[in-house]
């Protein structure tokens, strides 16, 4: 029955937190567009693909117990954070468990920042696009970010580096 939401609390589990709920929102999509089970439906929205399903599981996991959300004022915005509570970790024991290969994926993309994980998922959004396709989308729906042409570059290369993890 909770099968959706212990996916969530396993890859927080695995991230050990994840601090931002944009950068959440991002590092799920890109493992549910790398073939991870994820059944969350995601649209693009203002910063990149957006799940409403993810938020509200979020929320519930939070209310539930299994998810220590953190509030943090940094002066013009709040920035949160999560961590699997001793709740979540008993109930993680009764899930079954992803591959390793899910963790090397978080470990990945935790190190980026959360506007290049903004990039890499909205390219990923258009990835029935050829490539020049998605450039110009990106600078369509992303303009006011002006994504460089070097950041391009590197968003592209880093999602072949992943599909190369994923093929392993």
């Amino acid at each position: 029955m909770l099968q959706e939401h212990a996916k969530i609390v396993q890859f927080i589990s695995l991230a050990e937190e994840v601090t931002g709920r944009k950068k959440l929102q991002k590092m799920i999509f890109i493992a549910k567009k790398m073939q991870f089970p994820f059944a969350e439906k995601f649209q693009l929205h203002m910063y990149g693909p957006y799940s409403e399903e993810l938020t509200l599981r979020v929320e519930e996991l939070c209310e539930m117990g299994f998810l220590n959300e953190e509030c943090m004022d940094k002066g013009s915005y709040v920035q949160y954070k999560y961590r699997v509570s001793e709740e979540g970790v008993s109930f993680l024991e009764t899930t079954k468990q992803e591959s390793n290969t899910l963790e090397v994926f978080i470990q990945e993309m935790q190190s980026k920042t959360s506007r290049f994980l903004e990039l890499v998922s909205t390219l990923l959004y258009f990835d029935h696009l050829s490539k020049q396709e998605q450039i110009e989308k990106v600078h369509i729906v992303k303009n006011k970010l002006k994504f460089s042409d070097v950041e391009m570059n590197t968003a592209f290369d880093f999602i072949h580096h992943l599909e190369g993890l994923a093929a392993n």
